[in-house]
């Protein structure tokens, strides 16, 4: 709590954040997630509404002044009411619709964490992978200096030629160029997480050791005949039985007797009134109480304005349906193509990691070249300099760089087809340990 604290008052304070804290706070703080929490309360107090039209209301009221003239009313001073729904045809329908309300609100809050949890994940790679690339350019733009020191030293001793300075001075300004892109891309990134989890303003550090193995391809998906809808496709279902159960109900109006209760007592004074005298058989014989119970049954015959309600509630049923249809169709089409597409994006990610481990040799042996004594016996054989080895280690720097976005790519694709298939969840119980939560150290980066 106290690095919290640290981190919030700090403005200048490098946060260390795991990745399940991240998700933990960006579900209790995302504006997404609150948004659909309410939506899911609002349709169970919808619900409630629908099925405690059987339970009695209680009401009381009461009023005291003086009249002239024919009276208008009863003069009551005060009244104790109470009534209830018993019997309606559609009511039971109306009640299903709420109930298939709730559960599709509920569906729809699963599918908003998911998408949550997807953004706070694909986000948290990213700027791992951005940082990963900043390690990268760091490297490189050391040996790119080096090289210009040597190319110089080179032309002064007559080796080289201007040209090679010229080129290795572009490599430098150019590795210059992508620290401040990649340095620009960190600061979004950063500042998108931490908006996410609550906490924007703060630079945020990810940490290695909470990000899970991510699986390989071959663990993911499976036959698509045998994978579940989304949560969103479910909740788009969900509401279109809602929106049939009401057009049911709505259509079973006319000629469908309804019956509600009624109970009425009511005190009543003419003190101030002229009740007496237009009603004289109120002298003689009266009571200052009266009170009423019974059955009303009322059957509708005929209602213009709620024909028109249930047609349209019909036609906004089969709307939903449809729209829950080509929802889902569109999530498989997307689904399996991001399935078919990961096949490609490993195999990219595997010749920019063989390209890295090829050039990673390459240094290896031009150091041992370097280092070793001149060769006797073939004379003829080139001879490497310093300036090789740096070339040679700007290359494997870039050759670093093209895996690590190769990388990141398959990567967020991963993340997102394991939302599609609902393993995000599982893949995130296997965060390690070590690392959880946020520490704060205060300084400049």
């Amino acid at each position: 709590m106290v690095a919290i604290v640290v981190l919030c008052t700090t403005g200048r304070a490098h946060a260390q954040l795991s990745l399940s804290s991240a998700v933990d706070l960006a579900l209790r703080n995302d504006p997404k997630v609150l948004a659909a929490q309410a939506d899911v309360k609002r349709a169970q107090a919808a619900f409630s509404e629908a099925h405690d039209a059987y339970v009695p209301t209680a009401s009381a009221s009461g009023g005291y002044g003086t009249s002239t003239g024919v009276p208008l009313s009863v003069p009551t001073v005060f009244q104790l009411s109470s009534s209830s729904l018993l019997f309606n045809f559609s009511q039971k329908d109306f009640v299903r619709a709420a109930a298939a309300s709730v559960e599709s609100a509920r569906l729809s809050l699963q599918e908003t964490r998911e998408k949550v949890i997807e953004d706070v994940v694909a986000t948290y790679l990213a700027l791992h992978n951005d940082e990963e690339k900043a390690a990268a350019l760091r490297d490189e733009h050391a040996a790119s200096g080096r090289l210009v020191s040597i190319v110089q030293q080179r032309i002064d001793a007559g080796q080289d030629a201007r040209v090679d300075l010229l080129k290795a001075r572009l490599k430098l300004d150019q590795t210059r160029f992508a620290e401040l892109q990649i340095e620009d891309d960190i600061a979004a990134q950063a500042d998108h997480l931490g908006r996410l989890i609550g906490m924007p303003g703060n630079k945020l550090v990810t940490v290695a050791d909470s990000i899970p193995p991510i699986p390989d391809v071959t663990q993911l998906g499976g036959p698509l005949n045998t994978q579940p809808d989304s949560y969103g496709v479910r909740a788009a279902f969900a509401n279109a039985l809602s929106k049939q159960e009401k057009a049911f109900g709505d259509s079973r109006y006319r000629f469908r007797p309804q019956l509600s209760f009624g109970a009425n007592y009511s005190r009543i004074s003419t003190t101030h009134t002229n009740y007496a005298f237009y009603y004289p058989a109120f002298q003689t014989q009266h009571s200052d109480n009266a009170a009423s119970v019974g059955i009303q049954i009322m059957i509708p015959l005929y209602d213009r304005g709620h024909e028109a309600r249930a047609h349209e509630s019909a036609a906004e049923a089969v709307s939903a349906r449809f729209q829950a249809e080509d929802q889902r169709n569109q999530f498989l089409e997307g689904r399996a193509k991001l399935q078919h597409s990961l096949s490609e994006l490993e195999a990219s990610a595997r010749v920019s990691q063989d390209s890295q481990d090829l050039a990673e040799e390459q240094l290896k042996a031009i150091m041992i070249q370097l280092n070793a004594p001149p060769d006797a016996t073939n004379p003829q054989a080139p001879l490497l300099n310093p300036k090789d080895e740096q070339t040679a280690r700007i290359d494997l720097q870039q050759r670093r760089l093209d895996y690590l976005t190769a990388k990141g790519t398959l990567d967020q694709s991963k993340v997102n087809l394991m939302r599609q298939t609902r393993q995000l969840d599982n893949w995130l119980q296997g965060t390690s340990p070590a690392g959880t939560g946020i520490s704060a150290t205060v300084g400049h980066k």
